[in-house]
């Protein structure tokens, strides 16, 4: 499978039950030498991005527990300028986020033109664990909210947004770590077995574990209300780290290179500058 064939933006269906964990490649190392290549990539890319102070770059994650998220995140961007990047956890809203419109965490972790930013989780969860769990039952609004499909309104929401962060010249790049059952399972097991990953593991996963079918019913229904030609989202294979991590950096270049990010041109005043200040230096005893 190519990389076009987990994408979605708008123009097929997703059905995440439907599509691999795991990928046919069998050629690792070559694999693993493509991640490389790309990392300098999206570092040069990103230097110019900076630069140019344009536009930016923002990189939402989302995935069931024991995905992969944050060694993604870590190996992936390994390279990045961290000048330029800024990086936002998203987790269960908070009583004081609740007290707020529920976008409001996202509008505060927009970064400035010119940055890339990773959202490991997002404003998404607001249309994930929420609903699975029925948080909103408990939320402090007025009646008339709740009229109608609360979470479809949600979501409609969320695509305005997105798109408004496009006119605003920010791009919304959006992935899910498609991870198996059998395989959370395995790595819940690794954190359970190995000390120094006991900190990772929480007892609390295994109540999302047992609502498995749930949560990706959530993420189909956010995946099509959301997807769009500004805003698609990529569901990758998360079974395997190597391959996850080289689709990743795949669509990092793709869409950088879409952006197509200079470095500012100097003017001519500029330039008369240097040179004056090259001479100087050039003089300086």
């Amino acid at each position: 499978m190519g990389l076009k064939d987990y994408c979605f933006d708008g123009k097929k269906e997703c059905d995440v039950f439907k599509l691999p964990t795991r990928t046919r490649e069998r050629d690792k190392e070559a694999i693993l030498l493509k991640t490389k290549e790309n990392q300098s990539k999206i570092a040069s890319l990103q230097e110019r991005l900076y630069a140019e102070g344009k536009e930016a770059l923002i990189l939402v994650i989302q995935a069931m527990d024991a995905a992969g998220k944050d060694s993604t995140i870590k190996h992936v961007m390994s390279g990045i300028n961290p000048q330029g990047i800024d990086v936002h956890s998203f987790k269960e809203p908070t009583s004081e986020e609740l007290a707020h419109d529920f976008l409001r965490k996202a509008e505060r972790a927009i970064p400035e033109r010119g940055k890339m930013a990773i959202f490991n989780r997002s404003y998404y969860e607001d249309v994930l664990v929420v609903k699975v769990r029925s948080l909103y039952k408990h939320y402090q609004m007025k009646e008339r909210c709740f009229d109608g499909d609360f979470f479809k309104q949600r979501l409609k929401h969320i695509r305005h947004f997105e798109e408004y962060l496009y006119d605003e010249s920010y791009r919304v790049v959006k992935i899910f770590l498609n991870v198996s059952k059998e395989k959370q399972k395995q790595r819940f097991l690794e954190r359970i077995n190995d000390p120094e990953k006991h900190w990772k593991f929480s007892y609390g996963d295994l109540d999302d574990r047992a609502l498995w079918d749930d949560y990706l019913n959530a993420y189909n229904d956010a995946i099509n209300a959301t997807a769009s030609k500004h805003a698609p989202w990529y569901v990758l294979p998360a079974d395997q780290k190597w391959y996850t991590r080289y689709l990743v950096s795949e669509i990092l270049v793709k869409t950088l290179e879409e952006m197509d990010p200079h470095y500012p041109q100097v003017t001519k005043k500029q330039i008369n500058h240097m040179l004056q200040a090259k001479k100087l230096l050039e003089d300086e005893k």
